[in-house]
């Protein structure tokens, strides 16, 4: 990821996908996730490209988030006191008001907390007679006051409990936008913008526990909730978008002088403004009927893509024996027995299916415990690659990994081939009504690109020196194989009649690596325990902005694996009582598991706002930051990372910064709200402090001995990091590149020569793509198109923002010091804390003092030579 605007169901849950971050269901309404509701950064597989030094920022990402809420003005907010908890109508209120006492500061910030319950008449009636009115029996629609830090009741909170929760809370939203609407007061500001960015706040804190619980713990029974769901919220947000008066005011607002507002509140009413034309408010109501029932059916369509990928995850396992993991690292080998026995694995005796292994059972049980297991999780399947000197099961493994989602896999059950097509059409259908000629052509207009054909130049120079490097590459591994390779490995070589399959090249790019360069990336894995790897970034998050990260065993979230932490801030001493202070709530959530989606990215349980309702407890201003991982879970509690794994690690946690440091008024604006191609920023930015030696011979310890990694051995990565980024560069490229096309087309149908199956093939070809190498994320299974809209014609951000990340850490190694305070000081201001407050090229100006410079990142994928 990532950060990744996820959806839900067409609703609100911008997502960040880790290198492939995501917004998921129809959240295209903007370039921008101003949806005051919960942000997941979805990015699409997990990172761990153990062939490569390179960030696997492009699989980031999320796959099950619906999309309803999006931009609806209900704010990110999940951990409403009862002020903010359902119920709300601004029409005739009954308010009761309550005083709470607080005793314990490490619970909640606050000593005394006034809370205020407020509901209609016509609800409080109702209620008398309906206990789930009252959250009597619904966890989602009770005040969260007893929880720490008002987090959700997780322990309580069931897939049943999500459907009336939602029912309430949609009627409740309708009902504050409604107040909006038919104010008798001549517009303003405060009665419709400030209004707009609180409204909604119990749909916003329940759909970001039902996003969350959509790619975290997507149980069969959360499944069909979702299913359920996606176009219910997906025709809500339209309601929201068009219900009457409600743009009329906005417009009025827009439309007025706006001469005594303050920047920040000029750039929500822009924002506002501009979220609600993208959405269809200023369309015919005919049209807007239209647009209406094309959000719903594709909300129900990609979280039919969503499940199907995650069910071909779930469900495929190359079992196999110690003997089958020859040349696999021992790490790897122990993941590949912790899947198995997490999975119950057993041999199968028959099977039809074309991926899943033949063999016959040895009904033993010394058999039995010696089983192992590849799944379809990127830490499992690219280390595989990698190592194993079995080409039939990595061809049996790659074949099985670029084929999820369709009918290849499993023949009978799914293919996301005709589904992504129907997909398309309707994206068409919606640009067509917004008066644009293609999607990619309107997509485009609200972000930094502008135009397609802007994302094409930047695309199509990285991709002729991606090729030229990838061509090297291939080059130095048929020699590799003609002085060292067995006859078997000579077989591959053009001169025999072979010629390099993509299941082969991960396998001999390490080959050439350690030949080459005398580095081998499993001898690092061992310096890189997941506990060392975490504690380094939570230094550099400390020597950077003065955080600190206390882990706080005492609070469960929503699964064992999680790990919850308070986060703080230093204090200068001077003048303050206090060392430090409160300022989030951050929730790690490391490993693959059943049910979670493969992936990684950053989402939100409440966004930070300084614009709460009066009563409200302060509590509510402080975000609730998650990231997500998906490493293989290592034997005896150790688990160890390959580089890539620490780069994804990293760059979550640059999403989780971008949360957690978020200092605005209005949530519309804060965090993660901001245009698409500048959300990788910060997430990318903080890889880079990964791979310096300060870092590195600090944290970077053997997990048995404590030994620091051998200065040798840094050294000999640094060496070797160039190599292979041809590779790496084109198997993202291609993505970005088909991408935009895809999207730039004028049709979809068959008589117009369309057909996503062939489209792929055709089009490589066009660009002259390498044989050896596939895209990243091929049709049937690329979330990032599919799951969502959000990075539809957007996925070339992560490439985009390479240019600004590589250009800002270039900063800091011109001052020659990767920790210098008022860099720090000025990056924190621009970069993590400003949000959507102001236009991202500004932003860049302020911090750089000019426009980006392309070749710092060119340099840093080794595609220019330094002079």
């Amino acid at each position: 990821m990532t950060y990744l605007g996820v959806a839900i169901g067409a609703l609100l849950i911008p997502l960040i996908l880790t290198g492939n971050a995501m917004y998921v269901n129809s959240f295209f309404i903007s370039g921008t996730i101003s949806t005051n509701a919960f942000k997941l950064r979805l990015l699409t597989s997990s990172c761990s490209r153990t062939s490569s030094y390179l960030s696997s920022r492009y699989n980031h990402m999320n796959n099950n988030l619906p999309l309803a809420l999006m931009s609806l003005g209900a704010s990110a907010d999940s951990g409403a006191s009862n002020t903010c908890h359902p119920l709300t109508n601004n029409k005739r209120k009954m308010t009761a008001i309550t005083t709470t006492k607080l005793t314990s500061s490490s619970k909640n910030e606050a000593d005394t907390v006034s809370t205020t319950t407020t509901m209609t008449k016509d609800n409080d009636s109702k209620a008398k007679d309906n206990p789930i009115l009252m959250g009597k029996n619904n966890p989602l629609l009770s005040s969260w006051s007893s929880e720490s830090f008002n987090l959700p009741p997780f322990s309580e909170i069931q897939p049943s409990h999500f459907e009336p929760a939602f029912t309430i809370a949609m009627e409740t939203h309708i009902s504050d936008l409604k107040a909006i609407a038919c104010n008798n007061e001549p517009p303003t500001f405060d009665n419709v913008m400030k209004a707009y960015d609180t409204a909604g706040r119990s749909l916003s804190r329940i759909a970001s526990v039902y996003g969350n619980y959509c790619s975290s713990l997507n149980t069969d029974d959360m499944q069909a909730v979702q299913r359920t769901m996606s176009p219910i919220l997906a025709r809500h947000r339209s309601k929201a978008y068009t219900l009457e008066g409600l743009f009329d005011k906005i417009k009025a607002v827009h439309e007025s002088d706006m001469g005594s507002l303050t920047a920040e509140q000029i750039r929500l009413v822009e924002r506002v403004y501009t979220d609600f034309v993208r959405a269809g408010a200023a369309l015919s109501k005919e049209d807007a009927k239209e647009y209406s029932d094309i959000s719903a059916k594709l909300a129900e369509l990609t979280t039919e893509f969503m499940q199907n990928v995650m069910k071909d995850e779930e469900k495929y396992e190359l079992v196999l024996t110690k003997e089958e993991l020859e040349g696999c690292p021992d790490g790897l080998v122990a993941a590949a027995k912790t899947a198995a026995t997490e999975r119950n694995v057993k041999l199968p005796t028959d099977t039809n299916e074309p991926h899943v292994k033949k063999q016959k059972v040895d009904e033993s049980k010394e058999q039995q415990e010696e089983l192992y297991v590849i799944t379809l999780s990127r830490s499992l399947v690219e280390p595989f690659l990698v190592y194993s000197t079995r080409r039939d099961l990595r061809e049996k493994a790659w074949r099985a990994w670029t084929d999820r989602g369709s009918r290849k896999l499993f023949p009978k059950e799914r293919d996301n081939i005709d589904v992504g097509t129907d997909i398309l059409k309707l994206r068409k259908r919606q640009a067509e009504l917004h008066g644009a000629r293609t999607f990619a052509e309107w997509q485009c207009t609200d972000r930094m690109a502008k135009t397609p054909e802007n994302v094409m130049k930047l695309t199509q120079d990285v991709w002729s020196r991606a090729i030229k490097a990838a061509d090297f590459e291939k080059t130095s591994m048929e020699e590799y194989i003609r002085e060292y390779g067995s006859d078997i490995d000579k077989a591959l070589l053009p001169e025999n009649g072979g010629q390099i399959e993509p299941w082969d090249w991960r396998h001999y790019a390490e080959k050439v690596r350690i030949a080459k360069y005398d580095f081998d990336e499993s001898l690092l894995k061992p310096y890189l325990s997941l506990d060392s790897v975490t504690n380094a970034v939570m230094s550099v998050a400390n020597k950077l902005y003065g955080l600190k990260y206390i882990k706080r065993e005492d609070i469960h979230s929503f699964h064992p694996d999680v790990d919850v932490y308070e986060v703080r801030q230093n204090l200068p001493q001077e003048g303050n009582s206090e060392k430090d202070k409160l300022i989030a709530i951050f929730l790690h959530d490391n490993y693959a598991r059943k049910f979670k989606s493969g992936g990684a990215w950053m989402s939100e349980y409440r966004t930070q706002t300084k614009n709460l309702p009066p009563g409200c407890d302060s509590i509510e201003s402080v975000p609730i930051i998650a990231n997500s991982n998906n490493f293989a879970k290592g034997e005896g509690g150790n688990t160890l990372l390959s580089f890539d794994d620490a780069n994804t690690l990293f760059h979550e946690f640059g999403h989780g910064l971008h949360g957690t440091l978020s200092d605005c008024t209005y949530e519309t604006l804060a965090s993660t709200n901001v245009l698409t191609d500048w959300v990788e920023l910060p997430s990318q930015l903080m890889e880079h402090w990964l791979e310096q030696p300060e870092v590195l011979k600090q944290y970077a310890k053997h997990y048995q001995t404590g030994d620091v990694v051998p200065s040798e051995l840094l050294d000999k990565m640094k060496a070797a990091k160039a190599f292979n980024s041809g590779f790496d560069t084109v198997e993202y490229t291609s993505c970005a590149l088909l991408d935009m096309i895809l999207h730039n087309r004028e049709s979809y149908n068959a008589e117009d020569g369309f057909d996503l199956s062939t489209f792929e093939e055709e089009e490589l070809k066009k660009l002259g793509m390498p044989h050896g190498i596939v895209m990243r994320h091929r049709p049937s299974h690329f979330l990032h198109l599919f799951a969502s809209s959000h990075y539809a014609a957007g996925y070339y951000v992560y490439q985009w923002a390479e240019v600004l990340d590589a250009d800002v850490f270039a900063a800091f190694k011109e001052k020659g010091n990767i920790f210098d305070p008022e860099l720090a000081k000025l990056a924190r201001e621009k970069i993590y804390s400003s949000g959507n407050t102001v236009a991202p090229d500004q932003l860049f100006r302020e911090f750089r003092g000019r426009d980006p410079d392309v070749q710092f990142m060119l340099k840093k994928k080794g595609l220019v030579r330094e002079e």
